[in-house]
């Protein structure tokens, strides 16, 4: 059993799942099981959006949104031998695939494999220092030829990395898919949070949504669903406290140093400054990210939904993002929930963000 204060099961559960873009059953299926008997209404949308709905019938609507996707290969091409050739949902960093044990997501059940690679000794100089084409890499998952291997194998079946949540030292925390499996954890834990004590005037969705990585796309659907009267996108982002990452460039941005907030044109104003506030009265340090165009988040789906939508973005310091190690501060996600929580009880039946 997990500790319940560091290591909450649910965020556990959640990087368990396999779930590349446009392939979420298994996150989905963590959410539901945490969260649906804790809500008035649960629904599943056509795009496999989860939402879950607290206060029904109240006024204004906000809207909390992170998304469960994660990056993952896809299955092109089998040869002969049996050995697989892929592409790549999401951007991956190719010079980080090859040697990496992957689980198939088979229509027959999981499949393990490793994305191999020609061996060190048997490269030349020059060959040492190229990062392989993708249609060089191959999986190897023991198939003897391509009959075997279609046996258990279908042109399509996704995959993702075989790497499991870990702690590091403290509240340092490593896994594959921190993006975005914890904004999706905050935004349910705050809804989980807000039906025990002091109930928020506003009604509150909680979005797990889909193929973020791919463009965004589960948030444009479920904004156009849920129809908001304001929204908070939760997101990883930029942690630049590692040696190369030049503050000049990047902003500096530190693990442990609270939630990022974001302010730039694809964020309300009034929206920041409601955020703001409530991290000052929660006495919780926050770090502030200056975005000067539409963010890759799903803010940037959520602002231009319908008629549009007052939108702010919360994010989770994260060193190595689109890694199969990714690492955070569990502090940092903790005050992320806090700070979600405060603000959906601050908001009044009056509250117009304009």
């Amino acid at each position: 059993m997990a500790n319940s204060k560091t290591s909450p099961d649910f965020l556990i559960d959640l990087l368990d799942a396999r779930s590349p873009s446009g392939y979420e059953e298994e996150a989905r299926a963590v959410v539901q099981r945490y969260v649906e008997d804790a809500c008035d209404s649960f629904e599943i949308d056509a795009l496999g959006n989860c939402l879950a709905t607290l206060g029904s019938k109240n006024k204004p609507t906000l809207m909390m949104a992170g998304h469960i996707d994660e990056l993952g290969l896809i299955i092109k091409h089998v040869d002969a031998k049996g050995f697989l050739f892929f592409d790549v949902i999401g951007g991956h960093d190719r010079s980080l695939i090859s040697g990496r044990r992957v689980s198939i997501l088979g229509r027959k059940g999981i499949v393990k494999g490793v994305v191999g690679k020609r061996a060190l000794h048997l490269m030349t100089p020059e060959e040492r220092k190229k990062v392989p084409l993708l249609h060089n890499m191959w999986i190897d998952v023991g198939a003897k030829d391509r009959d075997e291997a279609l046996s258990f194998i279908t042109i399509g079946d996704p995959a993702v990395y075989d790497q499991s949540f870990e702690i590091i030292r403290g509240s340092l925390a490593t896994a594959r898919a921190f993006d975005n499996k914890t904004g999706a954890y905050a935004v349910n834990e705050a809804l989980l949070r807000l039906r025990k004590g002091r109930k928020p005037a506003a009604k509150i969705v909680a979005a797990s949504t889909s193929q973020e990585e791919i463009g965004v796309r589960g948030a444009t659907t479920a904004a156009h669903l849920v129809n908001p009267d304001v929204a908070i996108a939760v997101d990883v982002s930029h942690s630049t406290d590692h040696p190369d990452a030049d503050n000049r460039k990047f902003g500096k941005f530190k693990l442990g140093g609270g939630p990022i907030l974001s302010r730039g044109p694809n964020i309300h104003p009034a929206v920041f400054e409601r955020l703001m506030e409530c991290a000052e009265k929660e006495d919780m340090p926050v770090q502030i990210e200056a975005e000067p165009r539409p963010t890759g988040t799903d803010a940037r789906a959520i602002q231009i939904a319908r008629d549009g939508v007052p939108t702010g973005l919360v994010g989770i310091p994260l060193r190595y993002m689109h890694t199969p190690s990714e690492m955070i501060n569990l502090e940092d996600l903790e005050n992320v929930v806090r700070l979600l929580v405060a603000f959906a009880r601050s908001l009044k039946k009056s509250d117009r963000f304009i």
